[in-house]
């Protein structure tokens, strides 16, 4: 019996003895020039916390930001550009779509340079991109800086993490999903309070500068530590783009999940600080909404987590943090007129937001499997450029509609419509992995 016969017996065996859940394979055969690829059993502890921590300090400061842009662009427009609403929503618009740029190329530099040159090209561009904006005059320079560089930066920063994370645990991979990815709740709640009382005590300029300092120490952490378990595969890794997840529907519709999501999700996080300050509330509140707000993930996150990986299953934890967020929107935040209502929105979407960031990459490692989780990854999280680009824009426009005051309803009720769509596709993945059952964890 020749070798290409050997591996074509060893691929059927493995398909006709495949168990439900992908994620519990440790060993892969794939066709690769007649060769057999050996995947490594995640360790589920040991180094793997080491990489854990690594990831959370990398999303600590990146992700981090994205809380905090809302400071800023109240600032600017009260301040520094006023009444500039929709030129300065631009801003933050560039971040959100360049934080998902390097996705459908993942797999390729993954393969080609590794995740330890991604994110040193990444403590330049993060770190480099805030002290440049520091400098700046003009909006344009912002969109460069905090939008361009500081978008790129965090895109090479968010993929390696994320999949990191999933590849090192198996039995807690949504605990650790959430663990990684509450970095950037804990950035958010610590940032927020230090941006703003930089800003109040030594000005938005400094305050950009500080922050520079903080991304560059916490991304060297990262860089030090982070690193995958398995190489990506050759098949993969040699290809500039790979777009073989999509054979899969239930990637398909994670994949559709993500993209109308990001229209919806940074709206909350992006305009709740100008939110409060329309309804008349002190400035200070407008700040730590945004700092509850990610505080509040941080459980959601880990939460999440536990909740996909002991107690409901994965896909039925994403479809009830996801639908949830939008029934807060819709229930809560478009009825909010006072102090205590609009804390009790920004802690509620931080609860369930946290929990949707969380289970949906959970979710992607059991669709996919670990022999596709960087190509699968890049693909999916790219699906947030989309909504990153247009989404603050459209919200930005639907608010500035009437001339002479700021509606902000018709923002508020299309995030919360788009969140509860994307809600019930999520259950149609439950209802194709586990029937329709209720009470099964799936």
């Amino acid at each position: 019996m020749n070798e290409k016969d050997r591996v074509q017996i060893a691929e059927e065996v493995i398909v006709q003895e495949k168990p439900n859940d992908i994620d519990q394979i440790s060993i892969h055969s794939i066709n690769s020039n007649h060769s057999t690829k050996h995947l490594i059993d995640p360790p589920d502890g040991g180094r793997a916390w080491l990489v854990l921590f690594g990831c959370f300090c990398g999303l600590f400061c990146t992700q981090g930001y994205n809380y905090t842009a809302g400071i800023y662009f109240d600032y600017y427009n009260r301040e520094v550009f006023k009444d500039q609403m929709n030129s300065l929503s631009w801003i933050h618009s560039l971040w959100l779509a360049l934080a998902n740029i390097v996705g459908p190329f993942f797999c390729f530099f993954a393969y080609r340079i590794g995740y330890k040159w991604m994110l040193v090209v990444a403590i330049f561009l993060c770190s480099g991109s805030m002290m440049l904006a520091s400098l700046a005059t003009q909006i344009w320079h912002l969109y460069l800086t905090q939008g361009v560089l500081a978008g790129i930066g965090a895109s090479l920063v968010w993929f390696p993490c994320v999949s990191a994370a999933q590849q090192w645990f198996s039995r807690k991979r949504g605990l650790s999903v959430g663990l990684a990815i509450s970095g950037s709740g804990f950035g958010g709640l610590v940032l927020s309070n230090v941006i703003q009382a930089a800003i109040d005590n030594l000005g938005y300029r400094w305050s950009l500068r500080i922050l520079g300092f903080i991304t560059f120490a916490l991304l060297c952490i990262c860089a030090a530590f982070v690193r995958p378990l398995n190489r990506p595969s050759h098949v993969s890794g040699s290809r500039i783009i790979d777009l073989s997840p999509f054979r899969n529907s239930q990637f398909v519709i994670l994949f559709v999940v993500q993209v109308l999501c990001n229209f919806a999700f940074n709206i909350p996080s992006g305009f709740l600080p100008a939110y409060a300050n329309h309804i008349g509330l002190d400035r200070w509140v407008g700040t730590n909404l945004s700092a509850i707000s990610a505080g509040v993930m941080i459980v959601g996150k880990i939460s999440g987590g536990l909740l996909g990986d002991y107690c409901v299953g994965r896909s039925t934890a994403a479809f009830l943090c996801t639908i949830l967020t939008g029934v807060m929107c819709l229930g809560l935040w478009l009825n909010a007129n006072s102090a205590a209502t609009v804390w009790a929105f920004a802690a509620m979407f931080g609860l369930f937001g946290g929990g949707y960031l969380t289970t949906v990459p959970a979710v992607l490692a059991q669709v996919v499997g670990m022999e596709d989780i960087e190509a699968a990854n890049g693909l999916l999280f790219f699906g947030w450029f989309f909504g990153g680009l247009f989404g603050t824009p459209i919200s930005s426009a639907l608010i500035n509609n009437v001339a002479d005051e700021p509606t902000y309803n018709y923002a508020i009720i299309f995030s919360g419509v788009i969140l509860v769509a994307a809600g019930i596709l999520l259950w149609v993945i439950r209802v194709q992995r586990g029937g329709w059952y209720p009470f099964k964890m799936v």
